[in-house]
């Protein structure tokens, strides 16, 4: 009899029964219902229980995250990841950046949709609230040439340490790899610090008008994916000391860094539209 866990005769890689997809998305249903809930104020039995909901939700799916994860580094080092799957897996992954530059792209649309039809005769509450210009009439700015060209230069040198991580794996150099991806991770927590407090110390706030809504809401989630690509990079420095990183095999490290790539770009475009371009001629905030 044929043994049934004897390696098949291919390059493809079957994947074992699993229970995360299932319990994934049973919790993202979970923590939607939660999140609707809570900001509804819907109660259920007289109590507010939405905002336990969506907790209990989220933290089950970053934890489902974790073990499926987990499961997919394992596959990879008991050799399930043959160049054949390394393509299918690629190619998943620049789905991924593809559908994330689609959500920037609606960010974008709103701010540029307000900003250059702040007139639009279809739109009447717009004029009422820009008063037919841009940035809307009262609303001091934030100086581009401040702050956010600082943070500008921290992600651009950020993408030079992660692609001088990724030289020295190639070349098998792992003190090399180990120190640029600390020094992109500490990029990282440095940008996130000082936007945290350019928030803080904003001139306008997300409810004021609608210069701070396509603000905040372009600017907040590229900071969110900062956020993210930090903690990716943070696994990646874990297990590159861990010894699960080589020359031939490192697919982990490698989206990472074409993730964090991916952010630099997109603050790129906010940089120049949002702060430089849609500032212009506005009052600028005192330092």
């Amino acid at each position: 009899m044929a043994d049934g866990h004897a390696k098949p005769n291919h390059d493809y890689h079957l994947v074992a029964p699993s229970p995360w997809p299932f319990l994934g998305s049973l919790f993202a249903l979970i923590t939607a219902i939660g999140a609707i809930f809570w900001m509804k104020h819907i109660d259920i039995g007289g109590l507010k229980l939405g905002g336990l909901i969506f907790g209990f939700g989220f933290i089950a799916l970053l934890a489902i995250f974790g073990f499926w994860w987990t499961d997919v580094i394992h596959e990879g080092e008991t050799g399930d990841h043959t160049p054949v799957v390394q393509i299918s897996l690629r190619y998943g992954m620049i789905l991924f950046i593809a559908s994330e530059v689609m959500f920037f792209v609606a960010w974008f649309w709103a701010f540029f949709d307000a900003s250059l039809f702040t007139g639009e005769a279809k739109q009447y509450a717009r004029v009422a609230f820009t008063g037919g210009h841009w940035p809307p009439k009262g609303i001091e700015a934030i100086d581009p040439w401040h702050f956010p060209l600082i943070n500008t230069l921290i992600l651009l040198t950020s993408g030079t340490t992660v692609t001088w991580a990724h030289h020295a794996l190639l070349e098998n150099d792992r003190e090399g790899l180990k120190k640029g991806l600390t020094l992109t991770i500490l990029l990282g927590l440095l940008f996130t610090s000082i936007q945290a407090y350019e928030y803080y110390h904003a001139p306008f706030a997300f409810k004021d008008s609608i210069f701070g809504a396509t603000f905040f809401m372009a600017t907040g989630f590229h900071g969110f994916h900062v956020i993210v690509g930090t903690i990716f990079l943070i696994v990646c420095l874990i297990r590159a000391k861990a010894g699960q990183f080589t020359p031939t095999q490192h697919l982990g490290f490698e989206f990472a860094a074409w993730y964090w790539h991916f952010v630099d770009v997109v603050w790129l475009f906010l940089f120049s539209a949002i702060y430089v371009w849609g500032s212009w001629g506005a009052v600028m905030a005192e330092k």
